[in-house]
């Protein structure tokens, strides 16, 4: 179940409900829109895709 995870956001959201949240499950990274809570669509990603992503993230 997607929902069982301890979803975090980013220290750097604020206390407004308008970021995501990440989950980390044992294979891959989970990630919702804080808006929709339980009720969202969640993405997935291996972690070598998510890594990939962070580091192009911190380049902008």
């Amino acid at each position: 179940m997607l929902n069982s995870h301890m979803w975090r956001k980013s220290s750097r959201s604020g206390s407004g409900d308008n970021c995501v949240e990440v989950a980390d499950a044992t294979d891959r990274i989970l990630v919702r829109d804080s808006k929709l809570g339980e009720s969202s669509a969640v993405l997935q990603f291996t972690t070598s895709q998510w890594s990939a992503f962070l580091a192009l993230a911190k380049t902008r």
